[in-house]
């Protein structure tokens, strides 16, 4: 097949587009050196835009290609990924979203620092990285198979192509050009793959998904009733302690805000993954020796391509091809921007460099986002099942994060002893069930492991979730009878968190409220004990940001 060069035209001129509009929206980021500026866009963000961006985060290349995959290769009993995380969205807008943005946070990390110490934070961290470099990967390999097949361009070449297009703007513009490009990009998806669903359906080739033969809607089976939980799970409870979520809700312009987004791109997900859904029940009827194609689709990750493409006029795929293409942009933008603000404020500032300006902050930004960019192309180049890489990318933060969320949150006793063994033991018995995309064998063989295939049929990632979580609640209860009934001298308090507690802790917590100028204020370490220091407040006080005395 000859390259479409009316497609790759058209693909050209939507990325200069979107180009364009990242760039321009940059100018409200010019010059400033504020992190609340560039990371949560001066906390401004309205209705509008963000119900736009909020939607555009979840709904990605992985997000499309990966249900029509799914629906293609294992029916819609077990395409999972579309309601789950709509429902993570309205479970985070109902006991997250609030709670987070009235402490005025910068980022995800910042409760966990309060609480578990800064280098707990930095440790947290790497789960959290790992999640959004997973998800950039599933995004970035969804569009370059999707170029191979529409454009007949070489894969890796759309891949680096397409990241270089997607950090370029977010380094210049940072949350701002990712919100107002997401508007653009929430668009062309709806209209690109709304508009290509009717000739696919139309096409000589497609016969019907209603009749008795039609593999579409899949079949059940008992057996594989503990992984289906599993993943149901995952999906809801992992999709919430994501940065990428909460730097949304961080940038909302009121708690009530942040709520409201929450529940609307939670109906918003639900309503744009109906298009791939039935992109992927057509491809399970569609007759496909008789197409162009000439043979039966062997990789299930071209499905979505494959149905534009063979189904569909050209003009028609190639429309579609842009519906990717704002996919993968609107995605992969906000994923390298929420791992860079993690790094540069809780890691760099934070843990490395705590007198380091603002400034020097946004600088270390940037340079994380092309090294981070960086690095999820080349996962994306290397690691084939765009599907795996979207259930893969939940993983971690699922079993280690989300434990460690609810404590902050909701949870007053646990303290760092029980944050550092929760995470290890969390993340030993998530690696223990395996993982055959990083080539991992399974060395803990839970219930009901299926030697044959090789794999967990018992819900071994809740399993390891709980297990972290309980550690974390027993573990800190433990060290906290252990110190304040003076079984251990309070001098083996090494994380200084429970009773050895310094007289000026160099990290503290301040709740939210009205305070006038030259009102004393109350300031509590980590420990919730009050420092002695008589404060006087000067100023405009925002609890997101660090005070020096």
């Amino acid at each position: 097949m000859a390259v479409n060069w009316a497609g790759l035209v058209g693909v050209i001129i939507f990325y200069i587009l979107i180009l364009a509009i990242g760039l321009y929206a940059s100018k409200k980021t010019k010059g400033s050196t504020s992190t609340d500026e560039v990371m949560l866009a001066g906390r401004s963000i309205g209705l509008s835009i963000g119900v736009f961006t909020m939607t555009a985060t979840w709904v990605g290349g992985g997000f499309i290609n990966g249900t029509a995959q799914s629906v293609y290769a294992d029916g819609l009993i077990y395409t999972q990924a579309p309601w789950g995380y709509s429902c993570s969205l309205i479970v985070g807008g109902l006991f997250f979203a609030k709670k987070m943005r009235e402490q005025g946070y910068v980022t995800m990390l910042d409760p966990f620092q309060l609480k578990f110490g800064k280098r707990m934070g930095g440790l947290l961290f790497l789960p959290a990285l790992s999640g959004e470099i997973f998800w950039s990967s599933a995004i970035l390999a969804a569009l370059g198979s999707t170029f191979s097949v529409i454009l007949d361009i070489d894969t890796t070449l759309a891949i680096i192509v397409s990241a270089c297009i997607a950090m370029s703007y977010t380094l210049f513009g940072g949350l701002y050009s990712v919100a107002y490009t997401d508007v653009v990009q929430l668009i062309c998806i709806f209209i690109g793959l709304w508009f290509s669903v009717p000739f696919a359906f139309t096409s000589e080739h497609f016969t019907t998904i209603s009749g008795p033969n039609s593999t579409w809607l899949g079949t059940w089976d008992n057996r594989y009733a503990g992984e289906w939980i599993d993943y149901a799970f995952l999906l809801v409870c992992g999709g919430l302690p994501w940065q990428v979520y909460f730097q949304r809700v961080l940038s909302a312009s009121s708690a009530r805000y942040a709520q409201i987004l929450s529940y609307s791109a939670g109906f918003g997900c639900l309503i744009m993954t109906i298009p791939s859904i039935l992109i992927g029940a057509i491809a399970t009827s569609t007759n496909w020796t008789a197409t162009d194609y000439k043979r039966e689709v062997e990789d299930s990750n071209l499905v979505l391509p494959l149905v534009l493409q063979y189904l569909t006029p050209q003009a028609v795929s190639t429309i579609g091809l842009g519906a990717v293409c704002a996919a993968v942009m609107s995605s992969a933008d906000s994923s390298l921007l929420s791992a860079s603000s993690m790094f540069s404020r809780n890691v760099y500032k934070l843990v490395i460099r705590q007198h380091a300006t603002e400034k020097e902050i946004i600088w270390v930004m940037k340079g994380s986002i092309v090294v981070f960019g960086a690095l999820a192309t080349t996962l994306a180049i290397t690691i084939n099942s765009i599907n795996g890489l979207f259930y893969l990318c939940a993983d971690f933060v699922y079993v280690i994060l989300f434990p460690q969320l609810v404590s902050v949150v909701y949870i007053g006793f646990t303290n760092t002893y029980g944050s550092v063994c929760a995470y290890f033991i969390g993340l030993i018995l998530r690696l223990g069930g395996g993982e055959s995309l990083l080539g991992l064998n399974p060395f803990i063989k839970y219930p009901y492991f299926d030697e044959d295939m090789g794999k967990q049929l018992f819900p071994f990632r809740t399993f390891s979730m709980l297990m972290s979580f309980a550690t974390l609640l027993l573990v800190s209860r433990l060290f906290q009878y252990l110190f304040t009934n003076e079984v251990l001298d309070k001098e083996w308090d090494v994380f200084e968190c429970v009773t050895n507690i310094p007289p000026a802790a160099d990290s503290f917590e301040m709740k939210p409220k009205d305070v006038d100028i030259g009102e004393a204020i109350e300031v509590r370490d980590n420990g919730e004990k009050p420092l002695k220091s008589n404060i006087k407040f000067s100023g405009v006080f925002n609890p997101g940001y660090d005070i020096e005395f």
